[in-house]
């Protein structure tokens, strides 16, 4: 039985090494990760997973695991910005407010797949102008849904967090372990 992670993101496979497991395969998926009309974020960040989970090839024993981390301001989903402008944009409109951060995760063994999700709340100080351009400088922002990631530079911008800090960073280790062990992977297992 081989774990494929379908993700090219450095942060899950360093959540992955962190619960002691490391994939055999990365094999990230190539979807259209536009949003549908209307679509809520939630919803929207479990239908990626899943379509993620159900486009990478795999044996029949093989457990895949992908994910998808959203960032919700109130309905609006906020993905990864295309440019340094819209990183700003995003930036901006999280100062000084509470929004959510869904991380939705699914694990498919052979035609099984389960799903789950974490929602946390995350609170982002106002930028300063200076906060905001070295931010933008550093390019941090690039491929982070929201404009930003934690575990780097703007975790200097948040004061609060409740929930899953591992969710807010792209793959929640305790519903992640839950999932896998479900699906008959040993996540526990003595060497």
């Amino acid at each position: 039985m081989k774990l494929i992670l379908g993700s090219a993101s450095p942060r899950r496979k360093d959540l992955l090494a962190q619960m002691g497991l490391v994939p055999d395969l990365i094999l990230p998926p190539d979807i259209d990760e536009d949003p549908r009309k209307g679509e809520l974020p939630r919803p929207y960040a479990l239908r990626l997973a899943r379509e993620k989970a159900l486009a990478v090839s795999a044996g029949a024993d093989d457990v895949v695991l992908c994910a998808d981390t959203t960032v919700a301001l109130g309905r609006r989903i906020l993905g990864k910005p295309a440019n340094a402008g819209e990183a700003a944009a995003f930036l901006t409109a999280l100062g000084g407010r509470r929004h959510q951060v869904v991380t939705a995760i699914a694990v498919r063994r052979g035609d099984q797949i389960l799903t789950g999700e974490s929602v946390s709340v995350v609170r982002m100080k106002r930028l300063s102008d200076v906060e905001l351009n070295a931010y933008l400088a550093s390019g941090e922002w690039q491929g982070k849904a929201g404009g930003y990631g934690i575990q780097g530079l703007a975790g200097a911008f948040i004061p609060w967090i409740s929930g899953s800090f591992t969710g807010i960073m792209g793959l929640p280790v305790a519903e992640t372990a839950s999932l896998l062990s479900a699906l008959g992977y040993p996540v526990w297992r003595q060497e």
